[in-house]
Order: structure tokens, then sequence, then C-alpha cells
């Protein structure tokens, strides 16, 4: 069985870009935690606010994006978390001149 690592889940993530912003879901700073328990992954998520009408996509991708790498794992619980509250710190430098910022 080829099961994960934490590292290795956040790299799939990379492939999850928000469509809206055009920014990966990993530099944007949406991965609050990973962890691989067993057969399992766990990810914990937020979105950059609670109104944010892509929750659901970016869910279902994240979740495909690791089943598509990792086909050993069993179950991937994607889990929407709001704090602490997103903010732009969060995202990495690629992702802030990506954005010019």
């Amino acid at each position: 069985m080829n099961l994960p690592t934490e590292e290795q889940v956040r790299a799939a993530l990379t492939e999850v870009n928000d469509p809206e912003i055009g920014v990966n879901i990993v530099d944007l700073g949406l991965i609050y935690g990973i962890e691989i328990i067993n057969d399992s992954v766990f990810v914990k998520m937020t979105m950059t606010t609670r109104a944010c009408p892509l929750h659901a996509y970016l869910s279902k991708a994240s979740e495909d994006a690791i089943r598509a790498r990792f086909p050993d794992v069993n179950s991937v619980h994607i889990e929407l978390v709001w704090e602490p509250p997103w903010d732009p710190a969060r995202m990495s430098k690629a992702a802030r001149n990506q954005m010019g910022w």
C-alpha cells in the first residue's frame, strides 16, 4: 500500500486552483492542516470569506486531487474551518507576486 505523506498531499493540493483568483489553494493559504491516519487523509481548509460560493467546488476538487494521486487512500475528509479567519498574510510570496501585491 502506497500512502502519502503530509508533504505529498500538500503537493497534490497545489493542483487545485481557486478559479476566481487563479492561484492554487496551498499558495493562497487556505490549507490549515493535513493529517494521515491509517489509510485516510484529513484536510482542514478554509475559504477567503464565509460567503465564498466555491466551497463545494474547492472541497470536491481537493478530494479528487488527493484520490487521483494516491489511489490507495481509502477515504478523504475535507473539513471547512473558519478559525482563525483567512487573511492575505497567509498567502505565499509566490501568490502575492502572482496577484501583483
